[in-house]
């Protein structure tokens, strides 16, 4: 963020653009003023989905296209240690971005919060970030077997997310089945928590129980961690044995 100053512009400003349209159509429709304060908070969480997307599925893609994957497959560090190194350091600029859209939103659209428990909306975030980093490290190694194919599905990926995870509106306005299936992407559920915590009329609008949001949380959280340990293990042994992963056997 240093090097290149022109980030903060499309960053922070150009995010608000698509933020600023979903509140005046909301406006226009004379919808609850609680849609407004969703659109922002949705639209703050889209900087740590970008951040999966293209800095961690995306990850050893990159690296191998520079070069630098065959030294982390024969550093003595595993691979999941890498891509937590390169997670915490995503997670920390990304959080300022995201916390820099949410108070310029709330401030340029008067958003009002009522924070039901502050513990509660604190653990909800930190389990919706274990699981989401953890499904972009299971990502990591798919997108690396899949090759330049990944560049396709992370582009393929982006929009859809945006309308399953309900980033500008509640889920719960989707078919039951379709928001169930939506819950797999974690900040579905982490927006939806997070939401029903800090709006008055958030828990009405709700798709699940906030207790129960966080049990499923916890579940994904787990089990994206454990297949991410799995499938980059599976291909940090396939780059050993064969070395196909860091060179071409054409």
């Amino acid at each position: 963020m240093q090097r290149e100053k022109s980030w903060m512009f499309f960053d922070l400003l150009l995010p608000l653009l698509p933020i600023a349209a979903y509140v005046f159509v909301y406006r226009a429709m004379r919808a609850p003023e609680e849609y407004v304060g969703f659109v922002v908070f949705g639209g703050a969480m889209t900087a740590f989905w970008l951040n999966v997307l293209w800095a961690m599925s995306s990850q050893l893609y990159w690296e191998k296209e520079q070069g630098n994957l065959a030294l982390y497959i024969m550093s003595p560090a595993s691979m999941m240690a890498i891509l937590f190194g390169m997670a915490m350091g995503g997670l920390f600029a990304t959080s300022l971005r995201a916390f820099i859209i949410l108070i310029v939103g709330s401030f340029l659209f008067s958003v009002q919060y009522a924070v039901v428990s502050f513990p509660q909306l604190l653990l909800v975030f930190l389990l919706a970030m274990t699981a989401l980093y953890g499904m972009g490290m299971m990502l990591a190694s798919l997108f690396l077997l899949l090759s330049r194919e990944a560049w396709h599905l992370s582009n393929l990926a982006q929009e859809p997310i945006y309308l399953l995870s309900g980033f500008y509106f509640p889920i719960k306005s989707l078919n039951f089945w379709v928001a169930a299936f939506s819950s797999l992407i974690p900040l579905t559920l982490g927006l939806d928590a997070m939401r029903q915590l800090a709006f008055p009329s958030g828990a009405k609008l709700g798709f699940l129980s906030v207790e129960i949001e966080i049990a499923v949380l916890i579940a994904l959280s787990v089990i994206f961690l454990a297949a991410a340990r799995v499938l980059l293990a599976y291909m940090e042994k396939l780059a050993i044995r064969e070395g196909r992963l860091t060179e071409s056997r054409r």
